[in-house]
């Protein structure tokens, strides 16, 4: 393979785009960069392409139009292969409109091939003899320039990926599992962007860890401070927890300190955030012991459903069945079916096959698998 291309301009992008259609290429490897580490406003800040001769380094920022890459993800005579494609296809969703079919995942393929590590590296090393520097697994993408490293460490992921994707079609041919991966696969195509945009959700602050063990009060200073953070790191550009982390704002929320003395018998705050940030953290506490009771936020709890005295005995019985099958296959449990399947299993309480095809959570390939011991641990 010669070379990676660094894409900055939309003739260049064209060009690429030209030779991979003259040369009838029927597969390519894809992959993006984001900084949602760094940044508040997350975007993708680079799209990786490798067809089996040619590897590009696609520089968003730079080039206005992406379409050509758009109309690439959306051919059909292509398929497009991604590892852990569930976040790149909703980002390439959020950011563009992008919608892609035709797809394998080397990360589903590995877990239904029974990987016991199934992170790209260790795979790479596995199937393909190729070890991957993780350095920048981290990296603030959003940077530019971007150094030689970074560039090197980005064509890397998808360099070898579509020979690490052949290893791992005739893995799970040999095992009787490919059509499995390949009803997966369908799946992906309707995956679509579903995360709110930041700072949109004002009730985000009640799903901190340990924000629902505050009082009505302490629940306000939460929220004040959790609003404070998100406008500083909407004004710097940086991932709220790079402002102060969640386990602060909760601890703050729950000592309701008055004075900066306060601030430093908090075991979660540093003392260097307590110094930094010190006044607005007591000015949002301060503000939220002053409001009226009648403002103050209180956790509402959804009506309890009645229980089906049955269920959770029904649920152990088939996750009973499904640990064995999962045993016998030498696959995680929770991928031959998870928790939400099996609930909806139990839910449900089918007799027969036609039963199990009404379950929309249901993949064919589990009802091959898992159906006939499902029905008879629930007769």
């Amino acid at each position: 393979m010669s070379a990676p291309l660094y894409i900055d301009t939309v003739p260049e992008l064209d060009a690429f785009v030209a030779t991979v259609r003259r040369a009838g290429e029927s597969r390519l490897a894809v992959d993006t960069e984001a900084a949602s580490f760094h940044r508040y406003r997350d975007r993708i800040y680079l799209i990786q392409i490798s067809s089996p001769t040619q590897t590009a380094l696609i520089d968003p920022v730079a080039v206005p139009n992406l379409e050509p890459i758009g109309s690439l993800l959306a051919d059909p005579k292509l398929e497009k292969t991604f590892h852990d494609a569930d976040y790149d296809l909703r980002v390439l969703d959020r950011d563009y409109g992008f919608r892609a079919v035709r797809l394998f995942d080397t990360r589903i393929a590995s877990q239904l091939a029974g990987e016991p590590a199934i992170g790209l590296a260790a795979l790479l090393e596995k199937y393909v003899g190729v070890k991957l520097d993780k350095q920048h697994q981290k990296a603030d993408w959003s940077i530019r320039p971007l150094t030689p490293s970074m560039l090197a460490y980005a064509a890397a992921d998808t360099r070898y990926l579509l020979a690490l994707r052949d290893a791992l079609e005739q893995r799970l041919t040999t095992l009787g599992r490919f059509r499995w991966a390949q009803e997966e696969f369908k799946q992906l195509e309707s995956l679509r962007w579903t995360g709110a945009a930041p700072g949109a959700d004002d009730d985000s602050y009640l799903r901190l860890k340990g924000a629902k063990g505050l009082g009505p009060r302490g629940l306000a200073a939460l929220r004040l401070l959790h609003r404070w953070r998100d406008t500083v790191a909407a004004r710097d550009d940086k991932a709220p927890f790079r402002i102060i982390g969640n386990d602060a704002l909760v601890a703050v929320s729950r000592a309701m300190p008055t004075a900066r003395a306060d601030l430093g018998q908090i075991r979660e705050l540093p003392p260097s955030l307590a110094r930094r940030h010190g006044e607005a953290l007591l000015e949002a506490v301060g503000k939220a012991k002053s409001l009226p009771d009648a403002a103050l936020p209180r956790l509402t709890r959804p009506p309890r459903l009645a229980k089906d005295p049955g269920f959770d005995a029904r649920l152990e019985l088939l996750k009973t069945a499904r640990n064995r099958i999962a045993t016998e296959l030498g696959l995680e449990p929770g991928v031959l079916g998870g928790r939400g399947t099996l609930e909806a299993v139990t839910r449900a309480r089918p007799t027969n096959r036609a039963g199990l095809e009404q379950i929309g959570e249901l993949r064919r390939w589990q009802i091959d698998v898992l159906g006939d011991v499902f029905l008879e641990a629930l007769r």
